[in-house]
């Protein structure tokens, strides 16, 4: 298996969290359950094959997708197709960034997936081929950092005070929520705002997300979990309310996730039929 990435300019890397290319990927399992990890996705299939969402209760194919399609952020989590032999290309941009490239407000992707050619003119749909095109993955990345160097545009980024909340809910403890709406200068209508506009939810489900990914983080390839002990950690009340969290983002409750060894696996992609 081919899995490179990419380091960006100083000025995109601001903006855009990761871009990765992979080949001749083979998973042990046909469907897996993502979870929301608080970022917007542009995702090219480079291998011909058509992708799926699931229902998440019955597991029948929901959508159909191919070339290239944007997920954005996620209330929760969901089911989508894996194939043997795959080739994928993926720009990941941060919390905030995907604005300044798309040029429209990102609550419109909110809680879904979307074919490439609905958005943006069709641009997906050239990026796309260009992508495709050259073999090596330096090529390709040169072809995708071309295209967000083109596509930025400075007067569309995030206000500093917005910048400067965000990166505080990241790196404070989860029980300092509170504290981080209080420090924000302006009014919290404004923050929930510009929170829709640049990112496409609300500060407080923003916050949920980054407890749950905190929870993955604590517990992944530990063998011995105490789950009271997480959930103080990240700030739960109470033991009930910290598993109907962890089963709202994952549709595992803490228990039945560790007995499926997901903890072992990659963070946020979980096997649903291995």
């Amino acid at each position: 298996m081919i899995f490179e990435t990419h380091t960006l300019s100083p000025g995109l890397a601001e903006y855009v969290e990761s871009v990765f290319h992979f080949k001749h990927f083979s998973p042990d399992h046909s469907i897996e359950r993502v979870v929301p990890t608080g970022h917007v996705f542009i995702i090219f299939e480079l291998d011909g094959m058509a992708r799926n969402t699931f229902n998440n209760e019955t597991l029948e194919p929901h959508k159909t997708f191919t070339k290239v399609w944007v997920s954005g952020m996620h209330r929760n989590y969901i089911s989508i197709s894996a194939h043997q032999d795959s080739e994928m290309f993926v720009i990941q941009f941060k919390a905030f960034g995907a604005y300044p490239f798309m040029h429209f407000p990102i609550t419109s992707l909110t809680g879904q997936v979307l074919p490439g050619k609905q958005l943006m003119n069709g641009e997906l749909i050239n990026l796309r081929e260009l992508i495709a095109e050259p073999e090596s993955s330096l090529e390709k990345f040169k072809i995708a950092e071309y295209w967000l160097e083109q596509r930025f545009k400075q007067s569309y980024t995030p206000p500093r005070e917005l910048l400067d909340f965000i990166t505080g809910l990241q790196h404070q403890p989860a029980a300092k929520y509170q504290e981080a709406i209080n420090a924000y200068p302006n009014t919290q209508k404004h923050l929930i705002d510009q929170f829709k506009k640049y990112i496409g939810l609300t500060p407080k489900y923003y916050h949920r997300i980054l407890r749950f990914n905190d929870i993955l983080q604590r517990i992944q390839q530990q063998q011995n979990i105490s789950w009271p002990e997480v959930a103080y950690q990240c700030g739960f009340s109470d033991q009930s309310h910290f598993i109907k969290e962890f089963k709202h983002f994952s549709g595992f409750n803490p228990q039945e996730f560790i007995e499926l060894a997901h903890n072992q696996d990659e963070p946020n992609f979980f096997p649903l039929d291995r």
